[in-house]
C-alpha cells in the first residue's frame, strides 16, 4: 500500500513540475507588436475581436501572439497560411479569454489537415467525417483541425458552429482530468449539479427534435458541452434569446458577465 501511495505521488509531483515547467517556459515569451496583416484579419472575419473595445483588443492580440508563440501549427499536406495561423489562434483565446493568463498545457502541436480525415487520419476514400480531433494516446498534446472547416466557420458570421472553438473547448474541460462535459477547473462547485441537469434536459430535447442545437450535442455530455460551447461565442444573443437557462451558466462557466460578452 505504501508503495502504491509513493507512486501516486510521484506521479503527482512530476506532473505538476511539467505544468509549471510549460507555465514558465510559455510565460519567458517576449510579444511584439501585432503584424498589421494580421490585424486586418482579426477586423474583417472575427467577430469575438472586432465588437471588443480598444484595450480589449489590444489584450486578444497579445494573447493571440503568445499562443502563436508557443504552440507548433503543422501543415499536412497543406500549407500554413497567415489567415490559418490567426483564425486558430482566435479560436484558442476566445474561450479562456476571461481568465487571466490562461496557458494551455494539454497542448503542443496543432496538424492543420486541408479538409476531413477518418478515425486512422487518412485524408482519402469515402469514410472521412471528422473535422477536428483532439489527440489522445500517441498523440496526446496534439490537436487536429481541418483548414476548409476553420476559413468556412469565420467566413459564415450567421452560423452557430466553429470546429476549432469546439475543439478548444474540449482542452479546457479536459483541464480537470477528464472530458466529460463538466469543466470542474473552472465550474464553481455549486453549479455543478444545475450544469448536469440542464444538460440532460437540453439533449433529450435534442433528441426529440424540439431544439435549434446541433443534434451533434446529443452524442454525450462532453460533445453537447463543446457544440452549445460554440453556439456561445458565435452567436452569443441569439443563444441568450432561444436559451437564456444555458447561456446564464455558460456565462459563469466561460467567466463571462454580460459587460465582457461582445454585442452580436
Amino acid at each position: 500500500m505504501d508503495a502504491i501511495l509513493l507512486a501516486i505521488v510521484i506521479t503527482a509531483v512530476f506532473g505538476l513540475i511539467l505544468i509549471l515547467f510549460f507555465r514558465v517556459k510559455k510565460k519567458n515569451i517576449v510579444i511584439g507588436p501585432i503584424p498589421g496583416n494580421y490585424k486586418k484579419i482579426l477586423e474583417e472575419q472575427v467577430p469575438f475581436y472586432k465588437n471588443l473595445d480598444n484595450a480589449r483588443k489590444e489584450e486578444f492580440e497579445k494573447r493571440i501572439q503568445h499562443f502563436l508563440a508557443t504552440t507548433r501549427i503543422t501543415g499536412v499536406r497543406t500549407n500554413v497560411e497567415d489567415i490559418d495561423r490567426v483564425l486558430i489562434a482566435s479560436s484558442a483565446v476566445i474561450p479562456i479569454f476571461n481568465f487571466t493568463g490562461w496557458e494551455y498545457v494539454n497542448l503542443h502541436e496543432v496538424l492543420l489537415y486541408p479538409d476531413s480525415f477518418d478515425h486512422q487520419f487518412q485524408q482519402e476514400g469515402s469514410h472521412r467525417s471528422i473535422i477536428g480531433m483532439v489527440g489522445t494516446g500517441a498523440m496526446n498534446h496534439v490537436m487536429i483541425l481541418s483548414q476548409h472547416e476553420i476559413r468556412q466557420a469565420f467566413i459564415n458570421q450567421t452560423g452557430k458552429t466553429n470546429t476549432a472553438i469546439h475543439e478548444f473547448v474540449h482542452l479546457v474541460d479536459k483541464t480537470d482530468g477528464t472530458i466529460d462535459g463538466v469543466p470542474e477547473f473552472i465550474l464553481e462547485k455549486k453549479y455543478i449539479l444545475p450544469w448536469l441537469q440542464l444538460m440532460r434536459k437540453e439533449i433529450e430535447l435534442i433528441v426529440k427534435d424540439r431544439s435549434d442545437i446541433n443534434p451533434y450535442g446529443a452524442t454525450n455530455e462532453a460533445e453537447f458541452f463543446a457544440v452549445v460551447s460554440e453556439y456561445f461565442f458565435e452567436r452569443p444573443k441569439l443563444l441568450k434569446e432561444k436559451h437564456p437557462e444555458l447561456f446564464a451558466l455558460l456565462s459563469e462557466i466561460f467567466n463571462s458577465p454580460e459587460n465582457k460578452l461582445p454585442a452580436y
